[in-house]
């Protein structure tokens, strides 16, 4: 009999990388520990609909994850068992019936990966259940505070990097505006870092409303110097100074800006939104990485018997931290941060002065 008979699951939006993680932990746990390790399919719904919606992973079923994207077991941002819809368009608690069908299914426990919302449902089923939980972060926003990077982030980095790099010469040639909007509805990680790498000259964050008047002003200064065109990356959370704090998913970032920059300036714009190619495709070798050092850690700390964890990395290095840290404010850009610094020193503008 084996050892331990564990569930794992994959909740909220994909990210390249999820299937790393699957990968190592059932060759890890399953290859070269003998467990059994039981995917569920579509998060947490995979043992609340009938019949059930469960498969036995071993080594052999997780040939070629790796580098593949997407995740293998299926996810969906609407599988909260706490507040699981009751198809009259409300919502009613079916996290008992989880943990009965956690415990028929024979499950010692259950990895939840997934971002900060399936770690908060994982904590509830210990704290109110007694069902053991392990995390493990998920976000390609990399805006939880437990972990200095979440697999995904770098892949969408890449993403939106090598789109700019395709405006870049479309900008030039036509002597336009170009806007390229990607994901951070109140994180601005992926626009910070991409803004950078790709060269671009002005970043909106939404951490910083900015002035509508200093990213004109960035314009006319490089037309002054005979640059006709002009590259921005907005993060999707970004807004100007007085609109409403982010924290809902806002329509159009880029085009609200566009449409402000028309209106002050003789300037051809251009937006494009990069949306869901951010969390599709094959990892990037960091992610690969990092999500196989995540899967194996998970299996290590459920054999030392520390369940209610979450696995992160710090300063390099894999550790974790109870579940409950995922109850901290999510890790923002600091306006003082000091890639911003570096930014500014190579001309970009940020459409606010630097703080500090």
């Amino acid at each position: 009999m084996a050892k331990h008979r564990i569930g794992i699951m994959t909740g909220g939006g994909d990210a390249p990388g999820l299937n790393a993680v699957i990968r190592a932990v059932v060759k890890h746990g399953v290859g070269r520990l003998h467990w059994q390790v039981v995917g569920i399919e579509d998060s947490f719904n995979g043992l609340l609909d009938e019949p059930r919606r469960t498969v036995d992973l071993t080594p052999l079923s997780c040939r070629g994850l790796l580098h593949r994207g997407g995740t293998i077991l299926g996810t969906t941002n609407q599988g909260d068992p706490f507040q699981y819809p009751d198809g009259e368009g409300g919502f009613r608690d079916r996290s008992a019936e989880l943990a009965a069908a956690i415990q028929d299914e024979g499950l010692e426990g259950i990895i939840v990966i997934g971002g900060d919302g399936s770690q908060q449902i994982g904590a509830r089923l210990m704290a109110e259940h007694g069902i053991p939980v392990l995390g493990v972060p998920k976000t390609i926003d990399n805006d939880l505070a437990a972990t200095d990077f979440t697999f995904g982030f770098w892949s969408a980095v890449e993403v939106a990097t090598e789109a700019l790099d395709r405006l870049h010469t479309t900008a030039e040639a036509h002597d336009r505006v170009m806007l390229l909007e990607v994901m951070g509805r109140t994180a601005g990680w992926i626009a910070l870092y991409a803004g950078v790498a790709g060269g671009a000259d002005c970043i909106a964050l939404p951490e910083i409303p900015y002035d509508i008047e200093r990213f004109a002003g960035k314009i006319r200064e490089r037309r002054r110097r005979g640059r006709q065109f002009t590259l921005f990356v907005v993060a999707e959370g970004a807004r100007p100074i007085g609109a409403d704090a982010p924290g809902h998913r806002p329509r159009g970032a880029a085009e609200q800006l566009a449409e402000a920059l028309a209106s002050r300036l003789e300037v051809e714009t251009r937006v494009t939104v990069l949306g869901h190619l951010q969390r599709g495709g094959s990892p990037v070798p960091f992610d690969r990485v990092l999500a196989t050092r995540f899967g194996v850690a998970a299996v290590n700390l459920i054999e030392q018997g520390r369940w209610g964890e979450l696995v992160c990395l710090t300063g390099g290095e894999i550790s974790s931290v109870p579940l409950s840290t995922l109850s901290m404010a999510p890790r923002l850009v600091d306006p003082q941060h000091p890639l911003l610094a570096t930014a500014r020193s190579v001309g970009v503008e940020f459409g606010a002065p630097l703080e500090g």
